[in-house]
């Protein structure tokens, strides 16, 4: 796998400034122009900016009401739905790029929703929040409960989160579902990128989030 350089995503100085890091990482792994549906799609703030500065033809699903009203208060494309259970519906090669944004680790399946994923679309897009970060892994040892962070902010018995994992076990999903990582980057908690070429252990205990690109295997 390799991270090649792109060059920065067009827009306003004020997106790129009020825009999460990695809704920019995601924005930067989609071809200009490209037909992308994007699963769990929340306030519509990831759709926007592929809309804007990647001139896509987006779509979303989103499964609460609310963020379906936001979506289509922004003029986007999205419907109510669950990416556990209406992802079949999706014919193949729907799409180019299919994305789930911090999203993973609140499906019931998620290995099947990467699959339905890679089915529907050319490639797939994952972002998730790293469960394997030292500050988690420090606050089991310490206090033996688990960790609040800014990435992941509820309480264990009010989280949405059902499957949470680090980058490792993400690297291993991917070869489970048969996957190819074209690209991977890992960010801090400040939002910057790790560097590229560090190991993945490295990234695996000070990436406080990741972002994937994968394509099915020929």
């Amino acid at each position: 796998m390799t991270m090649q350089p792109r060059p920065p995503i067009a827009g306003s100085d004020h997106m790129r400034s009020t825009a999460r890091m990695d809704h920019l990482m995601v924005a930067e792994m989609v071809e200009r122009g490209a037909k992308v549906l994007d699963v769990g799609c929340g306030d519509g703030e990831l759709l926007k900016i592929l809309t804007e500065t990647r001139n896509v033809d987006g779509r979303g699903i989103e499964i609460s009401r609310e963020g379906v009203n936001e979506c289509v208060a922004k003029g986007l494309a999205v419907i109510q739905g669950d990416a556990d259970t209406d992802l079949v519906d999706y014919p193949d090669d729907a799409f180019d790029y299919v994305i789930l944004s911090q999203t993973l680790q609140a499906t019931s399946q998620p290995r099947h929703v990467i699959e339905h994923m890679l089915r529907i679309g050319r490639c797939a897009i994952v972002s998730f929040p790293n469960f394997g970060h030292w500050k988690i892994r420090l606050e089991l040892l310490m206090h033996g409960r688990m960790p609040r962070t800014d990435n992941l902010p509820d309480t264990w018995y009010e989280t949405p989160n059902i499957h949470f994992c680090t980058i490792k076990d993400f690297r291993e999903l991917s070869e489970v579902v048969g996957a190819k990582m074209d690209k991977a980057v890992a960010l801090n908690a400040w939002g910057q990128p790790l560097r590229l070429n560090a190991p993945w252990w490295f990234w695996n205990l000070f990436g406080e989030q990741a972002v994937f690109l994968l394509r099915r295997r020929d």
